[in-house]
């Protein structure tokens, strides 16, 4: 009798572990999913700004409220992380 408690509740068992293990694995596609659609959206938006800025230049607003002409910003550089260790 108690072999057959056992083997009822291992199987029970078995059935909690496979229905959560498919919510997990439904999570974790829905979640790789969304991933690669921001990747896919990233990718297009920075093609956007690399295309403004190659169309009208680099543009720096001034931090003042009512400067109403905004001034050409210096160009970005890579710098490497070994210039700023030493």
């Amino acid at each position: 009798m108690l072999s057959w408690l056992l083997t009822v509740l291992s199987i029970f068992v078995a059935l909690a572990a496979l229905v959560r293990v498919r919510r997990a694995a439904r999570r974790l596609e829905r979640l790789s999913e969304s991933y690669w659609e921001l990747r896919y959206e990233s990718g297009q938006l920075k093609a956007r700004v690399t295309r403004l800025e190659t169309a009208v230049g680099p543009i720096a607003v001034s931090a003042e409220p009512d400067a109403d002409v905004p001034h050409a910003a210096a160009p970005t550089s890579f710098i490497p992380l070994s210039s700023l260790k030493k």
